[in-house]
């Protein structure tokens, strides 16, 4: 059998796993400088934790997990035999992967209410996954990195998560635009066109408007109802680019003002302490998520065309689902795949990364091999990362293995290293060869 591995899913070579593990800790750095704390779930949520709290299409997307031993054998054989997979499915799978980590997060809160501290500033560096059609940036298995804040309304939370965003890209030097809307100014073009009824509906279809261009929501509109006149007023109240400008259209539409309010007041906070990167107002903005209920955020690399890199936003009733209500949180999603996927592409990771070792030494015999075993052992207690070839094989074969993988030096050990407490010392980019003591080494190094 050849071997493979499941679609939208992905190997990692070493210098991948040590290029990612750089994009999660420049993340994680600047997560715990802003105080967040990390917390872990499981990879697996029972069903009626994740479904209905992403809409229907999250819904469909969710990775269902078959029930332990023989699964059909509490099926619903009516659902069986009429095929029909929704009403099979609670019969046959009780478990899902978690589709993202923030509803496992508001199951984790209510759970722990009485071990934590509000309002709790909570960070998690998890792989998420997701029944998505695999094409470029978008994968079946993913990690993401998520930071939220849950026990207070502060608008204060919105400016810095922002600023957690501008930082961590700055950082990793990837140039983006931080997009920033609010679900209650969606709300407001639903009130101004009259279709409050239908507000998840237009959601829905405005989140395509990137994807599908105008007509194309227009269409999906039509589909759900929503007349062509009506749906050119809510493209038209998509053109609005600043606050001043849409009050006026918002003058008889209360939610929609209330919106308008905590955007100025998530700006008093944050245009305070500036940018890196472009933060800009999209009204189109409209994050697909059911539970988003104020500020939201999306994140788009300049210089790569791909996804969304990050988004998140405030949802005030998550935790009600689970029997906790009056709990607001705010929270921000890095896509790691994605990121990793753009930083690749403009080639901009460190070049140091794959270098994990400093030396690997080599030996011409067996003996020469024991010495440089001794070695080896001097430079680790030193806390300096080193390798010593396996074998006392030939010199050639041994230096070949240095110089594959990237290590910046090999230590040649010889009858005359060995005779005189020394280390020939190769610098594989310039040639250049000294003797030197491990001491030394361990001075110059450490």
């Amino acid at each position: 059998m050849k071997p493979s591995i499941a679609k939208g899913t992905r190997d990692f070579l070493p210098d991948q796993v040590l290029k990612r593990k750089y994009i999660f800790n420049t993340i994680e750095s600047v997560f715990q400088t802003y105080g967040y704390i990390p917390i872990e779930t499981p990879a697996m949520e029972k069903l009626e934790t994740l479904t209905g709290k992403y809409g229907e299409e999250g819904d469909r997307l969710l990775f269902k997990v078959l029930n332990n031993g023989d699964y059909l054998a509490k099926a619903n054989e009516q659902a069986l035999a009429d095929k029909n997979s929704q009403k099979l499915t609670a019969s046959i799978s009780k478990r899902g992967m978690r589709y993202d980590l923030t509803v496992p997060f508001a199951r984790y809160v209510v759970m722990h209410q009485n071990d934590i501290q509000f309002p709790f500033k909570r960070y998690q560096i998890q792989p998420v996954w997701r029944a998505d059609r695999p094409q470029k940036g978008r994968y079946q298995e993913f990690y993401q990195c998520d930071v939220d804040v849950v026990g207070t309304d502060s608008l204060m939370c919105e400016a810095e998560l922002v600023k957690i965003y501008d930082e961590v890209f700055d950082k990793l030097k990837v140039d983006v635009d931080i997009k920033v809307n609010n679900r209650k100014v969606l709300f407001g073009i639903a009130e101004a066109v009259g279709i409050e009824d239908q507000f998840m509906d237009m959601t829905i279809a405005i989140d395509k408007l990137d994807k599908i261009g105008a007509q194309g929501v227009l269409q999906e509109l039509a589909y759900k109802d929503i007349d062509g006149e009506k749906g050119q007023q809510i493209l038209d109240l998509l053109t609005i680019t600043g606050l001043d400008e849409l009050a006026v259209a918002f003058e008889h539409c209360e939610t929609g003002k209330k919106g308008i309010e905590e955007l100025r007041q998530f700006h008093h906070y944050a245009d305070g302490v500036g940018f890196t990167n472009n933060v800009v107002f999209d009204i189109s903005l409209a994050r697909g998520l059911n539970y988003y209920t104020g500020c939201i955020f999306e994140v788009k690399a300049k210089d790569v065309e791909i996804g969304s890199i990050g988004g998140g936003g405030r949802y005030d009733e998550l935790t009600s689902v689970f029997g906790m209500k009056g709990v607001s949180g705010v929270g921000i999603s890095f896509g790691a795949a994605r990121i990793f996927d753009v930083m690749e592409e403009l080639n901009i990771f460190p070049s140091t990364l794959a270098n994990q070792s400093k030396i690997i030494f080599c030996a011409f015999d067996d003996a020469c091999h024991q010495y440089a075993y001794l070695q080896t052992a001097a430079l680790r207690k030193a806390g300096i990362a080193c390798e010593l070839y396996p074998d006392a094989t030939k010199m050639k074969k041994q230096m070949k293995y240095v110089n594959e993988r990237g290590i910046p030096f090999a230590g040649i050990i010889g009858d005359q290293e060995m005779n005189s407490g020394e280390i020939m010392l190769k610098n594989m980019e310039s040639g250049e060869q000294e003797k030197v003591t491990v001491e030394q080494l361990i001075e110059r190094w450490k």
